[in-house]
């Protein structure tokens, strides 16, 4: 699908108000949600990563729906969807593409890349070389063959997942490479009667086979250009300042995060407003925004390695000390 095209029979509204805007997202985390049971609280997430134009880290074991989650969403907004098993034998050209010779002349056959969202399955299985071939469509949305920079569509979206707890002949990605990543989520292991319910639903068929567009590329445009007219006030903006440099100073952590988190805090929570139909971030948008986007941006010292503290934990402690605004009145957001 072109940047143009809407999928038939959805309500377009030129420019969109957040209210109508974000009804369209609504139905897109209820579409979701025929897919992945009582994951709610991560869809809205990984949606608010999508609508503020970055790129996912889905981290969990095994089994718990992280590509269902990148299926479902890539369905229900009317993508392209293209998957890329990575693993060691894997080269960059087979992400990319590659320039071939044919009828006299060097054509450049597009990779699985050129999509609108690309799951990367297992990013850490491949070597570094292979995993830089993201950064730069990643970064400047764009890939470089042999000299020649080809554009990608928009809208484009990397999700990448990775399992947390397998470490043999998986390659970790540099710190570099996960500022990347706007957010980081895990998916989790299903309530008990929620993994009943999934039982029930799967044992004929798959909702993925039978999911529908409910959203098209057009939509999703729309709604990451009226993301970015949220309104942030001052104050909050020196709040989610104050809680990135208080990272760079935290006796157990020995790299901060940079001033891309603190944009990325900034985008990530306005999209969580624009979803609830907000237009204006509150701090507790701020806060649910800040949990995702710090801590895989994290190094911790080795005191906090052997006291086995997790960066998690770090980034609570964090919350928990940064004065929030006085003036600022609080909504309740849930969390992923």
């Amino acid at each position: 699908m072109t940047d143009s095209q809407t999928t038939p029979g959805l309500i377009q509204t030129q420019p969109p108000t957040v209210f109508s805007a974000s009804a369209v997202m609504e139905r897109v985390q209820a579409n979701v949600a025929r897919v992945l049971v009582g994951k709610e609280d991560v869809t809205r997430l990984a949606l608010a990563g999508i609508l503020a134009g970055g790129h996912i880290l889905l981290e969990d074991a095994p089994g718990t729906g992280k590509t269902m989650l990148a299926r479902a969403l890539a369905v229900s907004l009317g993508l392209d969807f293209a998957r890329v098993q990575f693993t060691p034998d894997l080269l960059p050209s087979d992400v990319t593409g590659v320039s071939i010779y044919r009828e006299g002349q060097f054509q450049f056959v597009p990779g699985p890349i050129f999509t609108g969202i690309l799951l990367a399955d297992e990013i850490n299985r491949a070597t570094p070389k292979t995993q830089s071939a993201l950064l730069e469509a990643m970064g400047e949305g764009q890939v470089t063959e042999s000299g020649v920079t080809h554009r990608l569509d928009k809208p484009f979206v990397v999700i990448a997942t990775q399992n947390p707890v397998e470490h043999e002949g998986t390659y970790a990605l540099p710190e570099a490479q996960l500022d990347r990543f706007l957010l980081k989520l895990s998916v989790g292991y299903p309530e008990l009667d929620q993994e009943v319910q999934m039982l029930g639903r799967l044992q004929s068929t798959h909702p993925i086979d039978t999911l529908e567009p409910v959203a098209g590329p057009a939509d999703l445009l729309a709604a990451q250009r009226a993301v970015r007219d949220i309104r942030v006030s001052p104050d909050l903006q020196h709040y989610l300042a104050s809680l990135v440099a208080a990272t760079r100073r935290h006796p157990r952590i020995s790299l901060g995060a940079g001033p891309r988190a603190s944009l990325g805090i900034q985008a990530a929570a306005q999209a969580l407003a624009y979803l609830d139909g907000r237009d204006f971030v509150t701090p507790d948008d701020v806060k649910v925004a800040a949990r995702g986007v710090l801590t895989h941006r994290l190094l911790l010292n080795i005191e906090a390695r052997m006291a086995d503290v997790g960066a998690a934990s770090l980034v609570e402690e964090i919350l928990g000390t940064v004065p929030v605004p006085a003036e600022q009145v609080s909504a309740p957001v849930s969390a992923g």
